[in-house]
């Protein structure tokens, strides 16, 4: 049974989503752009060897990623649009990470962020009855690790050596060296690293 449309708050009249009316606000050349991107990972980036991270930062490179030396790419990690990827040294995007970067997506130093993760810097008003686009970028500082699984939302800001916890869904900031986990994420204790 398909339930009447709830009525607007502060309206007397229904109110209505109308994807119909969603205006697509990238360019021509954007698409054309991660059009090419996309053949480019299927064909020469998906299937590299693992050991090939030089051949993975050299094609993100090419598109426009900001990717320093040491850092590691494993094959099956998406990548949106890599113009919008920073990677400092040493980072690490492990696999099946899926870098949603509609917005900036910048990984510190010594940053791990693990398999299956999912970095998201896009979503949608809600409150917008065309679902309008809405980004915001991602930052992961430097020696914190993002563990499996993770689901990271936009705007978020992870500390340096902080922890998400495996499979926590991330929407509020993170402070430095604390470990967060569950769904919210929530502090349940700090970082400590042995000397």
């Amino acid at each position: 049974m398909i339930s009447s449309p709830p009525q607007a708050r502060g309206h007397g009249k229904p109110a209505n989503v109308d994807v119909s009316k969603y205006a697509n606000t990238f360019t021509f050349r954007h698409k054309l752009a991660r059009t090419t991107w996309g053949v480019v990972w299927l064909l020469l980036f998906r299937p590299s060897p693992r050991s090939c991270y030089g051949w993975r930062r050299f094609l993100l490179r090419c598109f426009g990623a900001r990717i320093a030396r040491g850092a590691r790419v494993y094959p099956s990690a998406r990548v949106w649009a890599p113009w919008n990827l920073e990677m400092a040294e040493y980072s690490c995007i492990g696999h099946f990470v899926d870098c949603y970067a509609v917005d900036k997506i910048r990984i510190g130093a010594h940053v791990t962020v693990s398999q299956y993760s999912y970095l998201c810097t896009a979503s949608h008003d809600i409150t917008d009855p065309q679902m309008k686009l809405i980004t915001a970028p991602i930052t992961v500082c430097r020696e914190a690790w993002v563990c499996a699984g993770v689901f990271v939302g936009p705007g978020v800001t992870i500390g340096a050596g902080a922890v998400a916890g495996a499979r926590a869904v991330v929407v509020k900031d993170v402070e430095p060296w604390a470990v967060v986990a569950g769904n919210p994420a929530k502090v349940v204790k700090q970082r400590e690293l042995r000397a």
